[in-house]
């Protein structure tokens, strides 16, 4: 009996199809995987290894202290070996007694060293067995806390946004979604490479490591409740695979694709996709547009991205605008969305304003203070 080949790693209409029969076949195996798993942002919270040399480091500071305390009195203890203490016989009282309650070979017996041995000695002692007894505290109980972390989290995620696939396009896709205002509690990347999942974490995101061609991991993700979805994957077939699985869990978030060919679009838009860019034709129309025209094309990359001098704002009609001409518009109106239809400025039934419109302006990027 033959092997059966695995399809060609193309992104044709034909290979996506293709795809598709494989990776159904494949779900039917068992061949569960592996570490999926839900990452908390990490931003603001220092690695167990740190956290750990800072309490040890807590600890030899109070070693020192009590250390330099029982030195400065060290007439008024007695050591049962030769009667008196040096440095290193402080430092071995101290020890002693910070981490046990002492061998009795040497005792404070004047009342100066008894009183300190109160006042001072004894809380240096409860704070030291409080560092110890907390880092073994927070080492046990990491795990409940992170399923705590978790748990609420996904009770209190809705109409967030999930960003499937955090390479150039996925980072590139949230640095918009936050300098438009989305808290960055309210994105969640989805990735299955374990490096991505830890610099999203390190970024300040909820991360879900696993495939997001599989419905589970993007349940972990909580897509059947989000508001939208980004699908930002290295490759169309599986750009496609990802966009038939949001859909199904999911049938009124808003799903925008990119894909590499324009082939593909039309089958995206038959997955379910509401957008799909094309990100190889986008970045040959702007080469073109720069090579004719420099400042065009600058103008363009300006406006493509969010923030900084201009920006492309979709807002709704103000009471003011109603049955008013675009052209009597504060902003500069380039397009008027009607329902389902996208209107030029100058097509004649965006002659007048209604009040369900929304217009798509171009506004000058209002410094923060």
């Amino acid at each position: 009996m033959k092997d059966e080949k695995q399809p060609p790693p193309t992104t044709g209409r034909f290979s996506i199809v293709r795809s598709l029969w494989y990776r159904s076949r494949a779900e039917a195996m068992d061949d569960s995987e592996a570490g999926r798993s839900i990452v908390m942002p990490v931003a603001g919270t220092a690695p167990p290894l740190q956290q750990v040399l800072r309490r040890l480091a807590m600890a030899l500071v109070v070693l020192a202290a009590t250390t330099l305390i029982v030195w400065a009195d060290r007439d008024g203890y007695h050591d049962n070996a030769n009667g008196k203490l040096d440095f290193l016989d402080a430092a071995y009282y101290a020890t002693v007694t910070l981490s046990t309650t002492g061998y009795g070979d040497i005792v404070p017996y004047s009342d100066s060293a008894r009183l300190t041995n109160i006042l001072l000695v004894t809380p240096l002692r409860v704070l030291f067995l409080i560092i110890l007894v907390g880092t073994t505290l927070e080492v046990l109980t990491e795990r409940t806390r992170n399923q705590v972390r978790i748990h609420r989290w996904r009770s209190r995620t809705r109409d967030h946004a999930v960003v499937i696939g955090y390479g150039t396009k996925g980072r590139h896709a949230i640095e918009t979604l936050l300098s438009q205002g989305i808290p960055k509690g309210q994105i969640v990347v989805v990735d299955p490479e374990r490096k991505a999942i830890d610099a999203a974490s390190s970024d300040g995101h909820v991360a879900v490591l696993g495939d997001a061609t599989r419905s589970e991991t993007l349940r972990k993700a909580e897509l059947p409740s989000a508001a939208q979805v980004i699908v930002a994957t290295h490759r169309d077939d599986t750009a496609a695979l990802v966009t038939l699985t949001a859909r199904q869990l999911n049938k009124r978030a808003s799903i925008v694709v990119a894909v590499r060919e324009d082939e593909n679009v039309p089958l995206l838009k038959q997955s379910g996709a509401d957008t799909v860019v094309t990100s190889s034709s986008s970045a040959g129309r702007l080469l073109g547009v720069s090579t004719v025209s420099p400042h065009m094309g600058a103008v363009l990359e300006d406006l493509m991205t969010y923030g900084t001098g201009l920006n492309l704002v979709e807002r709704p009609v103000t009471k003011n605008e109603v049955g008013q001409s675009p052209r009597h518009s504060s902003d500069l109106v380039v397009a008027i969305v009607r329902g389902r239809q996208v209107l030029d400025y100058t097509d004649p039934q965006a002659a007048t304003l209604q009040f369900a419109d929304r217009l798509i302006t171009i506004k000058q990027t209002v410094p923060g203070p």
